[in-house]
């Protein structure tokens, strides 16, 4: 309803001044205004949530049925071996192993693993091996030496963090993948993971703040800041890592079959297995102190035998299944696989080993998943917004 009031010029011709005055409609206009907005936006909801569906259905087609099945094998392997393997190095501790070298050795003593599986391609002439020129020699003992620096990092980490609070501060890695990957593979760094960049080191900020609630008895403050440090650094190891691995795809083996992933890991994990072969012998006292730790350790010698073994081939699964991650996708979405594994590990830790779960943990743990979720979000926003 409207209401015009008009003012009158007097008779030398000025002109006249509209006003529009709004009347208060009545209380069953209001309701009825406000049920059609929360039809609109129903159907808005309904729209975007049809338009997300029909993007996916895009996507899923435009690949096909082998990518998805080896992006899904890959992605499973990542999310079941490495909270394995993070259980196992917490549970090589718990029962008296002690040294950081043989629990680095064990995480890539598992070396032929990827090998054997590369046999099967040979044998039936899918694929052929790639030749060992000088520069893919060198990348490959770079890896190999990263990586052994990598898993001593995060022996040192284990040794002073409970398992839930190592993979909570670990998920930092999908930080500096994200920036790894902006800086040397030229990946796109949106604004989707940027935000999960930012939020998943503010939960690692509120680990570091709370770090008095979960140590274990016997390891003092600065042993708990010291293992937060190696956790940080390794971390960011990894993510440099997965860029670096991502770059050898792309510059010098090049993306032509899911072999050359295993080709890739079977050859970095021999020259870190070198590497960490070598550290352990001078620092770690060789062979002879893990007969000593395996006559000491409290459940006997069959199940240190059977932790180490366990750890090998978790590693080495996980890692397979990182690299492929990587080679099929990007190493940001690698990162943040890595990231999701962070719930996996905490809730598993806390069931068997007890691990103390704070307000603080929690919320860290909560902030985590709400980074991976705004990552996947406005990743999947940004892809349908290219293509259209």
């Amino acid at each position: 309803m409207e209401r015009n009031q008009h003012r009158d010029g007097d008779g030398d011709g000025e002109g006249r001044h509209h006003h529009v005055v709004q009347v208060p409609a009545s209380a069953v206009e209001v309701a009825a205004m406000e049920e059609t907005s929360s039809e609109a936006a129903d159907h808005s909801l309904r729209q975007k949530a049809a338009a997300m569906v029909a993007s996916s259905m895009e996507t899923y087609r435009s690949k096909p049925m082998s990518f998805w099945l080896l992006l899904v094998l890959s992605a499973g392997a990542m999310l079941t071996a490495f909270p394995a393997s993070s259980l196992l190095s917490r549970l090589y501790y718990n029962n008296g192993g002690q040294s950081k070298w043989i629990l680095s050795w064990s995480a890539v003593a598992g070396w032929p693993l990827p090998a054997l599986l590369l046999l099967p391609c040979y044998l039936a002439g899918k694929a052929a091996p790639t030749p060992l020129s000088p520069k893919l020699c060198a990348w490959y003992a770079l890896l190999g030496l990263l990586s052994a620096a990598d898993n001593l990092m995060y022996a040192w980490a284990y040794a002073y963090l409970p398992a839930s609070t190592a993979s909570l501060v670990a998920a930092s890695s999908l930080a500096f993948s994200a920036l790894f990957g902006c800086a040397i593979v030229k990946n796109r760094l949106r604004l989707s993971s940027l935000n999960a960049v930012v939020v998943i080191t503010a939960g690692v900020v509120i680990i570091a703040l709370d770090s008095g609630s979960d140590r274990y008895p016997g390891i003092t403050g600065r042993q708990y800041a010291l293992g937060l440090v190696w956790d940080v650094l390794g971390s960011a190891l990894h993510g440099l890592i997965f860029a670096l691995s991502e770059l050898v795809f792309v510059r010098v083996l090049g993306r032509r079959s899911f072999h050359v992933v295993l080709e890739q890991q079977a050859m970095v994990s021999l020259c870190a297995f070198a590497f960490t072969t070598v550290g352990l012998a001078v620092s770690g006292g060789g062979f002879p102190a893990m007969r000593r730790e395996a006559a000491a350790f409290r459940h006997g010698e069959a199940s240190y035998a059977m932790v180490m073994v366990w750890s090998a081939v978790t590693f080495q699964l996980g890692v397979l299944g990182g690299t492929g991650v990587l080679f099929l996708a990007s190493t940001v979405l690698a990162g943040v696989l890595n990231a999701v594994r962070v719930p996996v590990t905490s809730i598993a830790a806390v069931i068997w080993f007890h691990d103390p779960m704070s307000g603080f943990k929690i919320l860290s743990l909560l902030i985590t998943v709400w980074g991976f979720g705004s990552y996947m979000v406005g990743h999947s926003s940004t892809k349908k917004a290219s293509t259209n």
